[in-house]
């Protein structure tokens, strides 16, 4: 039995329309994923926002409740992590690791920032607080993760975070720890 040219004509015509609707479909589900993926930071902020959750604390200075009374009868040992994502070429560490502080009291902790690199990096630190429930009572009133931050090729920077841990903190909580994570800022779209 021969096949006809014709009929294997069609059956290639047919393979080639059915890969071309086939590319067409993954094309597009890679296209959804790629704008979720951009669409999750702001649904994990409302999240963070709405739960409470994940220790995310507040990117705007709080005022400082000027009638805050300090708690002298017990203290709270704040500790201070740093992380930078790999190979952005910075260096990121806090003057301390922890701190005992007084409920109450204005405290700073100084975070030293060097950009290791020949290029101009521009980015920014994302805090977080856990325990997730102290994360409410930790105040930060002046910190370098309001807003980007440019740093010139080698430049070293010490920055400050001048926080308050309110005494409304539950006093079974014995401490507390800052994180950061230094990012890249995203590049502006020209």
């Amino acid at each position: 039995m021969e096949i006809s040219p014709a009929l294997t004509l069609d059956a290639a015509s047919a393979r080639a329309r059915s890969n071309k609707r086939l590319a067409i479909k993954l094309g597009l589900v890679a296209l959804f994923f790629v704008g979720f993926g951009f669409a999750m930071v702001p649904m994990y902020d409302v999240f963070c926002e709405i739960t409470g959750l994940n220790g995310k604390t507040n990117q705007t200075a709080a005022v400082a409740d000027q009638n805050t009374q300090i708690d002298y009868s017990r203290t709270v040992k704040v500790e201070f992590l740093s992380h930078t994502m790999p190979g952005n070429g910075l260096s990121f560490k806090p003057e301390s690791f922890t701190l005992r502080v007084h409920p109450g009291e204005i405290s700073r902790m100084n975070y030293t920032i060097t950009n290791h690199s020949d290029k101009v990096f521009v980015g920014q630190a994302v805090p977080s607080v856990t325990p997730a429930v102290a994360a409410q009572h930790f105040e930060k009133l002046e910190c370098f993760c309001f807003s980007q931050q440019t740093f010139a090729p080698h430049e070293t920077r010490t920055m400050p975070v001048v926080y308050v841990v309110n005494p409304k903190l539950d006093a079974d909580l014995g401490t507390v720890t800052l994180s950061y994570t230094f990012f890249e800022a995203p590049k502006a779209k020209s």
